[in-house]
């Protein structure tokens, strides 16, 4: 692993931009892991960039992007002083596929390494970056563009993540790295390739090899990571079915509780005991986020935790401040309920929502807002019968989907969740019937923490505050 000290604390990857700059920033001066949320930040810089940049944060970092034509390119076609107006939806970027355009590549490149390079810049803290197995077509240019800033860690999860280990050492050594990419009704291997002087030119500046963690939910899987070196990990973080965002399905067949949701037995829990002899380190997450759950991984032979509630609640959080204020308040009231859906992503996997007024987990919300898909991050592609490929999204209008192949009843219920979570941190598109795209919030269902830190501090807390109180009880 790395030379300094195995972090205690990982701050866990929310959203698109709830784990921002500012809030990893924080978590990496107390000397933890920070960790961002590497989702769609080729969007979110260019939506940034569109409302003005406030603070002139990411035009500072693209300043130091190591192609400076690139980073010209990207403001030319998106800065706007001052902001748009009002009245002024977001102009589209393009979308990374299997054979990504040009225009789509650098934009990943330059959005991941300014997210990494603002929360590492002044400190030599150490810093990390969360991707998911399930957006693979972004998987290799938003990798390379983390590692120009000097990214410390990458961490993967929703998916077995067999093939990251060889595209870091790949792009370490300044050479191609390829991926295979998912393809349902496949005919044929489908894999996307990223050769770094293609876009940074022959003469590469230095790469230095992050240590990947791998996210798993049960201890099989660990084990047959680490048996292999090309696919072995650096360490692994070990996650309970509560965690916030997304969690793998029940083993077995799928059975729903009263209320709708999965439920999950003892076949479920990773089996600690048999991690330990793996010979890696491990972090626990999914209800570790008190100072007695973090005493107890110590004591189970995990290093520490991975903990995301408590730090989207904290102030440098993504959240817009309404939907944070929204969040404390009903955490106070103890009126808070988080609903492990088995229905509303796309990708088939049980996603968390918070039960919130005025948000997508509002049925009337919902069923007002108009299914469109134009962001298209959790898209997958499919083969046609003549071999060309399509990209569908069960979130997407039923009838495209369905014409694409898809099936009518795999799109029912699902929420847009490319959409809601630009929402969620105020980058939400205006709609031609002027309404901006609704919020949706995803958090851990274990909420211990949260309340025994809201008691201690009623009006909110900060990042470093959250930490501070994860490892009192060591």
């Amino acid at each position: 692993m790395a030379t300094k000290a195995l972090p205690v604390v990982i701050q866990g990857g929310m959203g698109i931009a709830v784990s921002s700059w500012q809030l990893a920033r924080e978590v990496s001066l107390t000397g933890n892991l920070g960790v961002l949320s590497g989702t769609a930040l080729d969007g979110v810089l260019a939506r940034v960039l569109q409302d003005g940049d406030p603070g002139g944060h990411r035009r500072r970092a693209l300043a130091h992007f190591p192609v400076p034509a690139i980073a010209q390119r990207i403001l030319d076609t998106y800065f706007i002083e001052g902001g748009r107006g009002d009245d002024q939806p977001y102009r589209p970027h393009p979308a990374l596929t299997i054979s990504p355009s040009k225009d789509a590549i650098e934009l990943s490149l330059a959005g991941n390494f300014a997210e990494v390079w603002l929360t590492k810049e002044g400190h030599d803290g150490v810093v990390g970056i969360n991707f998911l197995e399930k957006i693979q077509t972004a998987t290799l240019s938003a990798g390379l563009g983390a590692m120009l800033a000097g990214v410390d860690y990458v961490i993967m999860g929703a998916g077995v993540p067999r093939e990251i280990p060889r595209m870091l050492t790949e792009f370490a050594a300044g050479r191609t790295a390829h991926l295979s990419i998912e393809v349902i009704d496949s005919t044929q291997n489908h894999r996307a390739a990223l050769n770094p002087r293609t876009y940074l030119g022959h003469d590469l500046p230095p790469l230095r090899r992050p240590q990947f963690i791998a996210v798993v939910s049960a201890h099989i899987l660990a084990t047959y990571l680490s048996k292999d070196p090309e696919i072995r990990p650096d360490g692994f973080i070990v996650e309970g079915p509560t965690a916030g965002g997304h969690s793998a399905p029940p083993r077995g067949k799928m059975v729903l509780d009263e209320t709708g949701e999965p439920v999950y037995g003892p076949k479920d829990e990773a089996d600690l005991a048999k991690m330990v002899p793996i010979g890696l380190p491990f972090w626990l997450a999914g209800a570790y986020g008190t100072p007695q759950r973090v005493a107890e991984a110590r004591a189970a032979g995990a290093v520490g935790v991975q903990v995301g509630t408590l730090f989207a609640f904290a102030d440098e959080s993504g959240l817009t401040p309404t939907l944070r204020e929204q969040l404390l308040t009903e955490l106070a009231e103890d009126t808070l309920t988080v609903r492990n859906d088995p229905r509303a992503s796309p990708t088939g996997f049980p996603f968390k929502i918070a039960e919130l007024s005025g948000t997508l987990s509002a049925p009337s919300v919902y069923s007002a807002r108009q299914r469109i898909c134009d962001l298209g991050y959790l898209r997958l592609p499919a083969e046609r019968a003549d071999g060309s490929l399509t990209y569908r999204c069960a979130s997407e209008p039923t009838h495209m989907f369905v014409r694409k192949g898809g099936a009518a009843e795999d799109a029912a219920d699902r929420i847009c969740l490319c959409n809601c979570l630009m929402a969620n941190v105020g980058l939400g598109q205006l709609r031609a019937d002027g309404r901006t795209e609704p919020a949706g919030v995803t958090l851990g269902q274990d909420l211990a923490g949260a309340r025994q830190l809201l008691a201690q501090h009623s009006e909110g807390w900060t990042a470093r505050q959250a930490v501070d109180w994860l490892v009192s009880a060591l």
